[in-house]
């Protein structure tokens, strides 16, 4: 198996130019790319199993009576925790100088703070601790994704970036199925359930490590608070920047919205008589969609040049999704809709992660404007609770639920088409 080093040559940050118009020349291999996917693997299982699965049944055996709300400031919390730390985790990251590289060290020491964060997690017994131990765990996420979606742009040219994104969301679904299938088929408790997920991150993680090699930099100068804040707003003021993040940041509000409270819905909504087996089943369907998708949706915008109409297409997916579920409400539904969410989804991230690394404003600040993009996929799934418990406990329940699921999302595809600079 070749290393990353032997695929690529480092480029000094004087070569690489603005990062909106170009970027490395030399392709990477094959093998750099499943190392890379199986990192996100890991990443994609160690975070949604807790958060469609684990996390409810969790709070539910705390508080049945309250888990609705307990799950909503659980996730408060951490997606305030991510809203701070990737902006803040990737402008650390852009100006670290270490051996062993600004990228690896930053995704090391964000996956052994997310294991831990995930195996404290599954030893409480409280709302309170649950809240402390989980938002730690998205403290973690927040630093390696730093360094993770950095490297996108430092190592991968344009042309391979629609691949490279569906080898980042090509796994999403497939984490968690298998978390989940692992998890319900061994009947394991909370904190073996957790330490298990920890374990599993680990393991995916270490290979890329080993083998990536960062590229050379500019110093670049010291970190000062205001100027990063003065940093996010100008990256902001940027308008195709803006339309992308808001792109994103809706059609992920939107996914998020329709999954969060998927086991609910099937076990008070729909009444199922095993609400396990049926989310695994719906998941299964979400993943399989989710998986062609990602892979047809990337290569094809890569071979065509071409990224917004694809984009756009996968939200409107997802928004019809999210009316079917709200007109006619049933486990048949829910499972066309889960192929529609998935498959939406799916294509949607491979092309929209290749979209936003063309539109970044400065080469030099990448991983901190990547983190700002980061919180339009991060911050969502953590915020959607707390938004859904509102719209649940409502007179209309899961029918506006889903109806704002597909209001969401057709809004999200719309800002797509705002944006100028790429095709």
């Amino acid at each position: 198996m070749s290393t990353e080093s032997e695929t690529a040559a480092p480029l000094p940050v004087a070569s690489v130019g603005p990062a909106s118009a170009q970027g490395p020349a030399e392709p990477v291999s094959r093998s750099w790319t499943a190392l890379f996917s199986l990192v996100w693997f890991g990443y994609w299982m160690a975070n949604l199993v807790p958060l469609q699965l684990l996390l409810p049944q969790q709070l539910e055996a705390i508080a049945p009576a309250s888990k609705v709300r307990d799950f909503a400031i659980v996730n408060g919390i951490s997606g305030l925790v991510a809203l701070l730390a990737l902006p803040l985790c990737g402008a650390l990251c852009d100006r670290s100088r270490n051996r062993f590289g600004r990228r690896r060290v930053w995704l090391g020491a964000g996956a052994l703070t997310f294991a831990a964060g995930l195996i404290v997690t599954g030893e409480q017994r409280s709302v309170t601790g649950v809240s402390v131990a989980w938002a730690v765990s998205m403290l973690g996420l927040s630093a390696a994704t730093a360094g993770l979606t950095a490297v996108i742009a430092d190592r991968v040219p344009i042309p391979q970036r629609g691949m490279i994104s569906s080898a980042i969301y090509g796994p999403q679904a497939l984490g968690v199925v298998a978390g989940i299938a692992i998890v319900s088929s061994f009947g394991l408790s909370f904190a073996h359930s957790y330490a298990v997920l920890a374990v599993l991150l680990i393991i995916c993680v270490v290979p890329f490590l080993a083998a990536y090699r960062d590229t050379t930099y500019d110093i670049e100068p010291p970190l000062r608070l205001h100027l990063v804040i003065a940093s996010m707003g100008s990256s902001l003021r940027n308008r195709d920047f803006a339309w992308a993040f808001g792109g994103r940041l809706l059609v992920n509000l939107a996914n998020s919205l329709g999954t969060c409270y998927m086991l609910y819905f099937l076990t008070d909504d729909l009444k199922v008589s095993d609400p396990e087996s049926s989310l695994l089943a719906v998941t299964v369907v979400y993943l399989l969609a989710g998986i062609l998708a990602t892979t047809v949706a990337g290569v094809l915008s890569d071979r065509l040049g071409r990224r917004r109409i694809f984009v756009a297409l996968a939200a409107v997916l997802q928004a019809v999704s999210g009316f079917l579920l709200a007109g006619f409400p049933s486990m048949t539904v829910a499972l066309i809709a889960s192929a529609l969410m998935g498959g939406g989804f799916g294509a949607y991230m491979a092309v929209d992660q290749a979209l936003i690394t063309q539109v970044l404003p400065d080469a030099e600040s990448r991983a901190k404007d990547l983190g700002i993009m980061s919180i339009g996929s991060v911050v969502p799934p953590t915020l959607a609770p707390l938004i859904a418990s509102f719209i649940i406990t409502s007179d209309r329940g899961y029918v506006l639920l889903f109806t704002a699921v597909g209001v969401t999302a057709a809004v999200g595809a719309a800002l797509v088409y705002r944006i100028r600079s790429v095709r």
